[in-house]
């Protein structure tokens, strides 16, 4: 049965590279065929930088899948049994949360490496060492703090019921639920600093905005991402009465008026459509199906890799496989998503004008250096959002004005 597991493992990372490796051949091709949407310049900066993170995430996700091989070929057995802690809550909550953070660690070189060489080279990264360290301090605490909860409460749903796999499932999709609700806050509180919008012409027009579509806010607030990064973004936070509307300072930095409106008219066709609601509902079938899965696992693994079938060791092998869960499904919440997108981007040309909605795109694929095409095996298995230029093309603008007369199809339908 383990060689079945470690084999399924394999297969998860070899198709990752493979994708990644398809990805970076195709930028590096697609680069020369003329420049889409930007300066020739802009263009070649995006492509590199793009090849540059793929690179990075593939000796990462070997990495990772070393990592893996270790925790199933003894490292899970022995933090289990080195582990002499009488307390049987204790004991599961140290290990769970104990996987948690040495992986985090065997990860963390690589955050740094994105920050501080990658995103630094290509003028995103503002944040200083002392600033990441500190991020990274308090990102590790709440895991710790909130982990222990939630590994705590799991562990005495396993030991309390047969069907432990259908109530943990309850019980985690509703913290899935609880973080949607809650995370501008927390983000708020431990990371960005948030500052409500101030009252002129900006604040009227995006008021005027959610009052035409019913959308319900407890503020507008501004971020100061600026301090951590150059890249434009914004986001509508929570559900409820805790929903915000948080724009980063960088997006007012570079966007006009009408161009914010056309972005934010975007965010509340999401808001329209229930699309934050749809997607909590697939999450839930993913969590569904894995602990299902986990629920039903066959005793002779357990066996083979030298362990009990006690809540730790459950949790830790839910956390093992679940990227490879994640993989799998994420194709289907691509499509979903990537649907979703499109519509998304009518409403926002419906309230804010297709040409407003146009120009900010464009934008943000120049400020942020995002590459605007990509292989489709890619865009199968990572993207959550059509490739810019068909979002263009949808919203009627010529994407072959901006593309040399020798590339026939710059822009393959998604």
């Amino acid at each position: 049965m383990i060689a079945t597991v470690i084999g399924i493992y394999t297969l998860f990372i070899f198709i990752r590279l493979y994708v990644s490796v398809m990805q970076i051949g195709y930028i590096n091709q697609i680069k020369r065929k003329g420049a889409v949407l930007m300066g020739e310049k802009e263009y070649l900066d995006a492509a590199a930088y793009a090849v540059a993170k793929e690179k990075l995430g593939m000796v990462e996700t070997f990495v990772e899948f070393l990592l893996f091989l270790v925790w199933m070929g003894g490292m899970m057995a022995w933090l289990d049994s080195a582990l002499a802690i009488e307390s049987e809550a204790l004991h599961t909550i140290i290990a769970v949360i104990g996987m948690v953070i040495i992986n985090a660690l065997v990860q963390l070189p690589f955050g740094w490496i994105a920050k501080f060489k990658i995103d630094a080279q290509y003028g995103f990264n503002r944040s200083s060492g002392a600033q990441f360290i500190k991020d990274t301090l308090v990102g590790t605490v709440l895991t710790i703090v909130i982990g222990s909860l939630i590994v705590w409460i799991v562990s005495m749903i396993i030991t309390s019921s047969e069907l432990w796999w259908l109530w943990s499932f309850a019980f985690i999709f509703a913290v899935v639920i609880a973080i949607n609700m809650f995370f501008p806050t927390i983000r708020a509180l431990f990371f960005d600093k948030v500052t409500p919008l101030e009252n002129g012409e900006l604040r009227e027009k995006i008021e005027e905005l959610m009052n035409k579509t019913g959308f319900v806010s407890s503020g507008i607030f501004v971020s100061d991402a600026s301090k951590r990064d150059a890249r434009l973004n914004a986001y509508f936070g929570g559900l409820g009465k805790t929903k915000r509307v948080v724009l980063f300072d960088t997006l007012i930095e570079k966007l006009s008026p009408s161009e914010l409106i056309a972005v934010l008219g975007h965010e509340l066709g999401h808001f329209a459509h229930g699309d934050l609601y749809k997607n909590i509902a697939m999450v839930g079938v993913m969590l569904f199906g894995m602990f299902a899965v986990f629920g039903n696992l066959p005793e002779t693994l357990y066996l083979e890799l030298g362990v009990s079938q006690s809540p730790q060791i459950v949790m830790m092998l839910f956390i093992l496989l679940l990227p490879v869960v994640s993989f799998i499904m994420m194709p289907l919440m691509g499509m979903m998503s990537r649907h979703n997108e499109y519509e998304a981007d009518r409403r926002g040309a419906e309230l804010g004008g297709a040409e407003h909605l146009v120009n900010a795109l464009k934008k943000l694929v120049a400020e942020n250096k995002s590459f605007p095409l990509s292989h489709p095996l890619y865009r199968f298995f990572h993207t959550t959002h059509p490739p810019v230029v068909d979002r263009l093309r949808a919203l009627g603008y010529d994407i072959r004005a901006t593309v040399d007369e020798g590339y026939p199809d710059p822009c393959p339908n998604d």
